[in-house]
């Protein structure tokens, strides 16, 4: 497929539910209210060629979760005072439309989690209003305030691909937020079309052509008996964010690094220290006591695309990514219950082989569905982990700079980490989920608050 085969911004007035007026609390205590002043669907700039009409899901995107994956970037207002909301607002638009003209299966809509018909419908597009000032909110972010600037609820995703929010605050900043469907993409889909539709708003012409192929890679099957929406809880979901500093992470590393063993020497990274640290103190927080009826895992988002032989291009559009499962001893007297090296041994066995079998048979869906199964019963107690570390989360600059923070939200998940850089580029934010319950014994724990950091990045906060 040849990106000249998908080179008059349309526009539609769209209905979408009812939605009532969404209100923020930020730190300071006063109440914030975020009204919707319009709602559109955004067409793509020209036609999708008829033989591009049905894109097939891939075996992957069959057993994604149908949830929209969010993101929130916050800028600030424009000191020269040279771009207003309506130029703002106008660019956000026209460059969407030529964005979804090269993402097109993002315009289309999913049908029976086989394939997505990819007819134009468009995305749909809210741009609301915010009576406060962008301080309010970023300086000390609630995550589950930040779901207020995403136009549906995270587990509403119905046949869509792609939904924008646009919010203009009084002090001149905006939020513009992001939900893609897991059915269609993985985080590194995310952040190539986020920066794409951004690349082209400020007139950089030099993009690579997206590569529409995971079906070929991962042929779908037919996932009667598996439910992808496994594990989304609606109910009864704390989310805190937790910031570990450049020189508490490096002490974590120096904590652990003679917990390995000769078969894996190097020291741990910062992911595998946080991980390893965050479930530990959870487990201690929670006093889970080992029961030989339940297999009790930690789970880590791989990328497969460098694991593929040969390595496929970043630029390959969809999930092309799985899960290691480790399964770590749960002997207290094991420095960090023996995680390390099974955590390594899950990452390390996502390779080659592994990717191939993938795409072979149905070993892995009966796999899925088994745990799945086992899961929803409480046979297997999972916690997973989902590092966005050094993705191009700072990047997107659609003309008037690049975002002042970037938040994600309040997910659908119990035991659920992800972590994401922080805007000074050397500490990481962990985004954690738990049932309200754990919540409450984990965010007192005193071994974990002795790592983690008391103020806000300072860069964060400067305007």
């Amino acid at each position: 497929m040849a990106c000249a085969e998908l080179a008059t911004n349309t526009l539609k007035s769209a209905n979408p539910p009812p939605r009532l007026l969404h209100r923020v609390k930020p730190s300071s205590g006063m109440k914030v209210q975020v009204e919707v002043i319009s709602s559109e669907i955004i067409k793509p700039s020209s036609p999708t060629p008829d033989h591009l009409r049905k894109y097939q899901l891939s075996f992957l995107d069959q057993v994604s979760p149908p949830v929209f994956m969010p993101m929130v970037l916050f800028y600030p207002a424009d000191a020269d005072d040279k771009f207003s909301n309506v130029y703002r607002s106008n660019q956000l638009k026209k460059s969407l439309s030529e964005a979804i003209t090269r993402f097109y299966p993002l315009a289309g809509r999913v049908v029976d989690n086989l394939y997505i018909d990819c007819t134009e419908e468009g995305v749909h597009y809210v741009e609301a209003r915010v009576n406060c000032q962008l301080s309010d909110v970023i300086c000390d972010p609630i995550p589950s305030e930040l779901n207020k600037f995403l136009p549906y609820e995270l587990d509403d995703v119905r046949d869509l691909g792609l939904v924008i929010q646009v919010s203009f605050f009084d002090c001149g900043g905006m939020a513009v937020a992001l939900g893609i469907s897991h059915k269609v993409a993985d985080a590194l889909s995310f952040f190539m079309f986020l920066n794409s539709w951004a690349a082209i708003a400020r007139g950089d012409a030099d993009l690579p052509c997206p590569r529409f192929e995971s079906a070929t890679l991962f042929p779908p099957r037919d996932v009667a008996g598996f439910k992808p929406s496994t594990g989304i809880v609606k109910e009864n979901i704390v989310t805190k964010r937790f910031v570990f500093s450049a020189s508490k992470i490096s002490a974590l590393r120096d904590k652990y690094a003679d917990n390995t063993t000769s078969e894996y020497p190097r020291r741990p990274t910062r992911i595998e220290s946080l991980s390893a640290f965050i479930w530990s103190r959870f487990m201690a927080a929670t006093e889970v006591k080992a029961d030989p009826n339940k297999i009790y895992t930690v789970l880590h988002a791989v990328n497969l695309r460098t694991r593929i032989d040969p390595p496929l291009p970043e630029y390959y559009f969809g999930n092309i990514s799985r899960l290691a499962i480790a399964v770590p001893s749960l002997d207290s007297k094991e420095e960090c219950y023996g995680i390390f090296n099974k955590m390594r041994e899950a990452i390390r066995s996502v390779n080659g082989d592994y990717v191939k079998k993938l795409g072979e048979g149905d070993k892995h869906l009966n796999f899925i569905k088994d745990r799945a199964e086992r899961t929803t019963k409480g046979e297997v107690v999972s916690f997973s982990f989902t590092s966005l570390c050094r993705f191009p989360l700072y990047e997107a600059d659609f003309g008037w700079g690049k975002p002042m923070w970037v938040g994600s939200a309040s997910l659908n998940f119990k035991n659920l980490v992800v972590f994401l850089d922080t805007r000074s580029g050397d500490g990481i934010e962990a985004w954690v989920n738990l049932k309200g319950e754990d919540m409450a014994k984990f965010e007192v724990d005193k071994e974990l608050l002795s790592f983690v950091s008391t103020s806000p990045d300072d860069k964060t906060c400067k305007f």
